[in-house]
């Protein structure tokens, strides 16, 4: 069975809770139990990272990165006498954590609103028992991974939100991002919704300084117990918002840099003169030939939860780490989630245009301009009706088009992309039978459709990113990604989509929350920097490696992926490259972690005896 170590179970106050505990939990190091005496917490953390506080038959626990003390929680936690009085104390918390209460014989657990830190839950026998992680839940219950959403990798590539909020194992469900879970007692397991966007009504002036504030606020907590901090430097104006806004704190940072990218990537120019500006700090410059090269062997997974989507520069991330924790550093920050929080489509001007029609035509002038798109189709998608539901039949139905799909205006719902070359017939017809399922059950994340596809990019990167910090973790330094905080995240999704994602200004929130704290240089660029030229350098130059790789392919086994189509298409000069790279990295991330799962040690222990007393394994059911 998975180990328990660096996470944490949580099992119902009854009977079968405790039973439960007694076949899986006791093989954890640390216990917190119930008021009743019961089991409820059990796994393994540090000190710092779980605080508890009670309140007669009430205990509230915070699972993760929080400056609230045990005296604040207690406080907070004296006038709660039912579930739905925890959104106070939510809603108020800083950092990224976890919230479990026991609250009069019934649990809530519930995550980050980004997905940064998930719920995951499963019935042992008819024992309904929870974990921030899947696998482990997976091998307590002894479950296969979900071959349909394997299907669904390698015909689509990344997911978005709601499939990015799915499990990979069967028989495990994951909790929406902005719902909690409800375990009783007794009686069926629930889901309920209890955090909705804030209303996008805030000017860019007014909701910059807030935002300027949570950013301030995020990064102040992140200050390690013991060790040095260090931070991406790559001379974007993300990373290098948070080396200033750490060097407040930690003046002696340490700084990682790497240089390359394409001839015409500037960030090597902006770090420098960043670099001489936090002249206290320390700064590590690596050259991009000294790292390991994209898309080269060895091919390796981190751990058993989930396929790992960002795997092209899996060992270069693993020589960072290394060089990190050489230098003392124990806590990392990065600017990961930023984009996804800062920038953003023109979809925000299907909604203003029904609510200000001559400022969505004149912000559509500005877009056209940039990105070139033609009149007609940019007119057509801004006053198309079509619902989501429908969005995602049509998504289903692009996978059996052929060939290319036409280009069309940023103004619809998502990008729309045709299925992977190397994808089975089989494996085509199983995602599209999920997208259709989405389709049936489709709702938008918000009124504002600017605002519903930043919740969706926002939900659908912080899974994926978690498992990168559980990566990070492993190799003894702690990642943490400050933008993807709520109460961060709140702050900018408070301000007004067409202030937020003017065509007239790069990241023109993080720009105006910098303003004064970060040198005006770096956050009046108009660039990102490039490095898709290296990257299709390299992975032309290991097509041979990975052709080696799924020469014995267990997705192939599976009948999920053609191994010869694959070949065909990485050698055709036309096709590698950015134009399926999502697609391969998926195709590499399934198939590593098919082969993680199948090198784990076989000393499961026999399925435990049948529970004496619990609650009948029913359905999830979610409450609006």
């Amino acid at each position: 069975m998975q180990s328990l170590n660096d996470n944490v179970v949580v099992f119902p106050d009854s009977l079968g809770g405790a039973w439960a505990y007694r076949q899986v939990g006791a093989k954890a190091p640390l216990m917190v139990p119930h008021a009743s005496g019961r089991p409820w917490l059990a796994g393994s953390w540090a000190p710092e990272d779980l605080v508890v506080a009670e309140a007669g038959p009430v205990r509230v626990a915070v699972f993760g990165l929080s400056a609230i003390t045990p005296d604040c929680l207690a406080a907070l936690v004296s006038p709660v006498r039912d579930l739905p009085d925890l959104d106070r104390l939510a809603r108020r918390l800083p950092g990224s954590a976890h919230v479990v209460a026991s609250v009069h014989g019934q649990v809530r657990f519930q995550g980050t609103v980004t997905g940064t830190r998930c719920v995951f839950a499963a019935h042992l026998d008819d024992v309904p028992v929870a974990s921030d992680r899947a696998d482990v839940l997976a091998g307590m219950i002894d479950v296969e991974p979900d071959e349909d959403l394997l299907a669904a990798s390698v015909t689509y590539g990344m997911f978005f939100a709601p499939l990015s909020e799915r499990s990979w194992w069967r028989g495990v469900h994951q909790v929406a991002a902005d719902s909690y879970l409800v375990i009783p007692g007794n009686g069926a397991v629930r889901t309920v919704r209890w955090w909705h966007p804030p209303e996008p009504n805030l000017p860019l002036a007014q909701g910059a300084a807030r935002v300027r504030e949570r950013l301030r606020e995020a990064v102040a907590l992140r200050q390690p117990h013991r060790g040095r901090l260090s931070a991406d430097l790559s001379g974007g104006m993300d990373s290098t918002s948070l080396c200033f806004l750490a060097a407040e704190h930690r003046p002696d940072l340490l700084t990682f840099r790497r240089t390359g990218g394409s001839a015409i990537n500037d960030d090597p120019l902006y770090a420098a003169q960043a670099t001489r500006l936090l002249e206290h700090a320390e700064h590590l410059t690596v050259p991009d030939t000294d790292a390991p090269p994209l898309y080269a062997p060895p091919y390796w997974a981190p751990d058993t939860e989930a396929p790992r989507a960002l795997t092209r520069g899996m060992n270069a991330i693993q020589a960072e780490i290394r060089l990190l924790v050489e230098h003392g550093a124990t806590w990392h920050l990065a600017g990961h989630g930023a984009d996804e929080l800062f920038t953003g489509s023109a979809a925000y001007l299907h909604t203003l245009f029904r609510r200000r029609p001559v400022a969505a035509l004149r912000l559509l002038r500005a877009h056209r301009a940039l990105h070139r798109w033609p009149l007609a189709s940019s007119l057509a998608g801004l006053l198309r009706g079509e619902d989501l539901g429908a969005w995602w039949r049509r998504r289903a139905d692009d996978l059996i088009r052929p060939g290319p799909l036409p280009p069309a205006p940023a103004v619809g719902w998502e990008e729309r992309r045709p299925a992977t070359p190397w994808a089975t017939p089989d494996a085509v017809r199983t995602t599209q039978t999920i997208f259709y399922g989405v389709a049936d059950q489709a709702a938008p994340l918000a009124k504002d459709r600017g605002q519903h596809e930043a919740l969706t990019a926002l939900r659908s990167a912080g899974p994926m990113l978690r498992l990168l910090c559980r990566e990070y973790a492993a190799a003894g330094l702690r990642l943490e990604l400050p933008y993807l905080d709520d109460r961060a995240v709140e702050a900018v999704l408070s301000i007004l989509p067409h202030e937020r994602y003017t065509p007239w200004r790069y990241k023109p929130v993080l720009a105006a929350a910098m303003r004064g704290l970060v040198p005006d240089v770096i956050l009046d660029r108009s660039t990102k920097g490039d490095y898709e030229e290296p990257v299709e350098r390299a992975l032309r130059q290991h097509i041979p490696d990975l052709l080696e790789l799924f020469a014995d392919s267990l997705l192939a086994r599976r009948g999920l992926i053609d191994v010869a189509m694959l070949r065909t298409t990485l050698l055709t000069p036309s096709h590698t490259g950015h134009v399926w790279s999502a697609q391969l990295e998926a195709t590499l991330g399934a198939e590593l972690w098919l082969r993680k799962i199948a090198a784990r040690p076989t000393d499961t222990p026999e399925h435990p005896p049948a529970s004496p007393a619990a609650a009948t394994a029913t359905p999830y059911r979610a409450q609006a």
